[in-house]
């Protein structure tokens, strides 16, 4: 069994300027043994993993507990995301973060209920008054589940300091055993100026590694010149479970000397998307593996590296010899190691890496505009990393906007011009991102007169649709007339294929009922413990509107001893 550790909290003494904290001071939110199938600063979809995801044994409800005595200073529960999450900020000004729960404790339960029901919203965000929810370290706060954006049951756990930026709980003592090293699924080189080249060509190259009798990995020869730069695409395993997790630490050698250092311990949520900076993008939208990039380029100001000598890069130099090296640790300092040797050799015939041009040319550090008549496009600056020249074409409703092997760090602004339908055509008028020849989705779209526009961070083709049918309501046990003394919840199941769901209400005899939204499944679902019924005849209605408005109602009535 876990050691509870009490404290009584007299009050709240923030010691914001603390820096140093005891391995000790956090405990495991869980009374089993940590299993990791997400690890902190791993590499996901335009950010880096925040926390460290831990396995619940395939199921939910299992307990939660405070990893250290504070109050509850932020609950937060939405439909995607991090589903329903509580926040606990501690006295020594580190908060403490808890996502995909499945229901919180009773005492925080019946709190947020009452607000839910106040404001009449399953959605909701609460930062309670100081010293209203205190908990000790050890007390159960919540139960474990898979809510928001999780695609299996785990609990997300989170320490973030003073400044709200995340660390790694690793850092603080809590343990995930582990005695396997990195594993690297390939290495690359890059070629970084207009003269240099690897191998005679300008291309990105993929370098063939043979294992040594010690563990390491040694790279085919190559022959360079100009600056050049390393990736590698790599995972951890920990020893009790499968998952692709990601790497703590990268450090990389030029002739025994350190010239780069990565280190996942902590970042701020503001810099998480230079994600995309660090990875070979284009690769990655194309073949959905990450390459990280193991030099600094231009408009990357990620704080991950700790070390940075010429940004990493390799200066070669003709008839020199190098030995670069690569050591991948994970955070038990289990290490991988890469040896390139690099031959300096200028050569004159080599295969050029040249972009395509076409007629537009966008500027990272300018505002960039286009406008063909019923499509404008507006890009502001800072929103792409590099130059790059647009593919840009419109013909008739459809619009290619570049194309999404190029990452976009703001949002660009697309505007359609809809001043050939009416006014009733337009409520039912769409933005949608074009997936494949039969495929479209819903994007969210602004209507202003005849100004139809959306603002995205992904290039790509867009188009106009219409929505015309309603959302789907489908009873999963409840029927007209029947009785349903037996059941613990009120279950529907809600569809809309084109554009999804908007919003939706429930009320029971005409008062509001809350029902909890599970996004994945379509399941809304109400507990009858929240006693809104009274009487044994209940008329029951549901409204679903759509994200263009098309409205679906179900009534139906059902009997029920209160």
């Amino acid at each position: 069994m876990r050691k509870i550790l009490t404290f009584i909290l007299l009050g709240f003494s923030f010691c914001y300027g603390q820096k140093d904290i005891s391995k000790d001071y956090f405990v495991h939110p869980l009374d089993i043994t940590i299993v990791a199938s997400g690890t902190f600063g791993e590499l996901r979809s335009n950010h880096f993993h925040s926390g460290l995801d831990m396995k619940t044994q395939g199921e939910e409800g299992l307990k939660v507990y405070a990893s250290a005595a504070g109050r509850v200073s932020r609950i937060k529960v939405s439909h995607g995301g991090y589903g329903k999450a509580l926040y606990i900020t501690h006295p020594n000004g580190y908060t403490t973060v808890y996502a995909h729960l499945q229901k919180f404790s009773p005492e925080i339960q019946a709190y947020v209920k009452e607000k839910q029901y106040t404001k009449e919203s399953y959605e909701i965000e609460l930062f309670p008054k100081s010293g209203s929810l205190v908990v000790k370290q050890g007390d159960v706060i919540a139960y474990s589940g898979n809510t928001g954006g999780s695609f299996g049951p785990h609990l997300h756990f989170e320490i973030r300091d003073p400044r709200s930026r995340p660390m790694n709980p690793m850092s603080f003592g809590i343990e995930v055993l582990d005695t396997k090293k990195p594993i690297v699924n390939s290495l690359w080189v890059y070629t970084l100026d207009k003269n240099a080249h690897v191998n005679n060509t300008q291309k990105p190259t993929k370098l063939n590694l043979t294992p040594q009798e010690d563990g390491s990995f040694k790279a085919e020869n190559i022959t360079a010149f100009g600056k050049i730069g390393f990736g590698v695409s790599t995972i951890d395993k920990q020893d009790l479970a499968a998952n692709k997790n990601g790497f703590y630490q990268v450090i990389t050698e030029i002739n025994g000397e350190e010239n780069l250092k990565i280190e996942m311990n902590r970042f701020s949520f503001a810099e998480t998307r230079y994600a995309n900076r660090i990875i070979d993008y284009s690769y990655y939208k194309e073949h959905k593996s990450r390459i990280t990039k193991l030099f600094v380029e231009k408009n990357n100001p990620l704080s991950i590296f700790k070390k940075k000598i010429d940004n990493g890069i390799v200066n070669v130099k003709d008839s020199l010899s190098y030995n670069y090296t690569i050591h991948i640790k994970d955070f038990k300092n289990n290490t991988t190691t890469i040896h390139i040797p690099i031959l300096g050799k200028h050569t004159e015939t080599i295969t050029k890496n040249e972009d395509a041009k076409t007629t537009e040319y966008a500027k990272s550090y300018e505002n960039f505009t286009y406008s063909s008549g019923i499509v404008d496009l507006y890009i502001p600056k800072g929103s792409l990393y590099d130059n790059v020249y647009l593919d840009l074409s419109v013909k008739g409703e459809v619009a290619k906007i570049h194309n999404n092997r190029t990452p976009l760090h703001k949002n660009m602004t697309l505007v359609f011009d809809v001043s050939r339908y009416n006014s009733e055509d337009r409520k039912k008028l769409y933005i949608g991102r074009v997936n494949s020849p039969k495929s479209h989705s819903y994007v969210r779209t602004s209507k202003k007169g005849a100004r139809f526009s959306i603002r995205t961070r992904t290039f790509g083709t867009y188009s106009l649709f219409t929505d015309t049918e309603k959302p789907i309501i489908v009873p999963i046990n409840v029927s007209d007339k029947k009785w349903i003394s037996e059941a613990t919840h009120l279950k529907i199941k809600v569809n809309d294929a084109e554009t999804g769901i908007k919003s939706y209400r429930g009320t029971i005899n005409g008062k509001f009922i809350l029902l909890e939204y599970d996004y994945k499944t379509g399941m809304l679902i109400y507990d009858f413990d929240d006693k809104i019924i009274t009487g044994s005849e209940n008329n029951f209605k549901l409204v679903v509107l759509d994200k263009v408005n098309n409205r679906a109602t179900f009534e139906t009535t059902f009997y029920r001893k209160p």
